[in-house]
């Protein structure tokens, strides 16, 4: 469903994204992480059709993101990190001025199912200035999946939001999953990630450099993690199986946890950095 190609895209003598190569299937849930800076922002700008590369292709459906711009953005929605929607309008109406845009036909249908989907019905015809950070995150995806998209972009959806309203966007996210819609997903919530995703892409400096399930990626650096405490700083050692662990910890007189490890582990063993949130 998207596939990238030796896609690049520089800035003055930075590399944003190195030649990448990506294929994400039809109906899958993907994963992106990566520091700061590191190039996922630019890479969704480019499959969005708002950055145009440099140099490589990208393709969603077999239509390419800059030769077929207008065919590509029938196919796709996006829900932007920025709460973008028109606070000057009521919920359902940031609704219908995205299905005008699309030309859409029974609209108010459409309309109606989105609003009791985000249980939003009790405050479809409030100004969107009233509505919690929690509600516009929800509106802000029933606005991205109005016209049924084939290819959804989430950038951070749950960015800032409590648990209970976190784990509200994720029935949201897993029920596109269960309608087959594919889902490009960049976030920081490193149990978001694994709870979510099929797979999991690692960008790093432009580059991707690690590419697989959550339990593919865990395995790779390690299934078991030491942390051992000293002197009030933590450290962390990965090791292949649980007997392995033991064997290092039983070596320690300081304090010591053996835990399973996590795509958080996963993302400081190949970038050494820790995930900002």
């Amino acid at each position: 469903m998207i596939k990238t190609e030796n896609l690049t895209k520089q800035f003055g003598l930075i590399k944003a994204v190195d030649g990448l190569n990506l294929h994400i299937k039809h109906g899958e849930v993907f994963g992106l992480l990566g520091p700061n800076g590191a190039g996922k922002t630019t890479m969704v700008r480019m499959l969005n059709t708002l950055t145009m590369p440099d140099a490589g292709r990208a393709m969603i459906n077999g239509f390419d993101v800059v030769r077929e711009a207008d065919k590509v953005k029938r196919l796709i929605g996006v829900a932007p990190q920025e709460l973008n929607l028109d606070r000057e309008l009521t919920g359902r109406e940031n609704l219908r001025v995205h299905g005008l845009l699309h030309r859409m036909k029974d609209m108010d249908e459409r309309i109606e199912e989105l609003i009791k989907w985000t249980e939003l019905s009790d405050q479809a015809d409030s100004l969107v200035n009233t509505y919690s950070g929690g509600m516009q995150r929800r509106l802000l995806i029933a606005r991205a999946t109005m016209h049924q998209p084939r290819v959804l972009f989430l950038d951070e959806p749950t960015v800032g939001l409590d648990p209970r309203v976190r784990r509200q966007l994720w029935d949201m996210i897993r029920g596109l999953k269960h309608q087959g819609v594919t889902v490009l997903l960049t976030t920081h919530y490193i149990e978001e990630a694994e709870l979510l995703c099929h797979r999991v892409g690692i960008l790093n400096h432009g580059r991707l450099i690690a590419l697989g399930t959550p339990g593919e990626l865990k395995t790779r650096v390690g299934s078991f993690v030491v942390e051992i405490i000293d002197n009030g700083i933590t450290n962390y050692r990965l090791f292949n199986s649980r007997e392995e662990a033991h064997k290092f910890a039983e070596k320690k007189a300081d304090d010591v946890l053996i835990r399973e490890s996590n795509l958080e582990d996963v993302f400081i063993k190949l970038t050494g950095e820790r995930i900002e949130r």
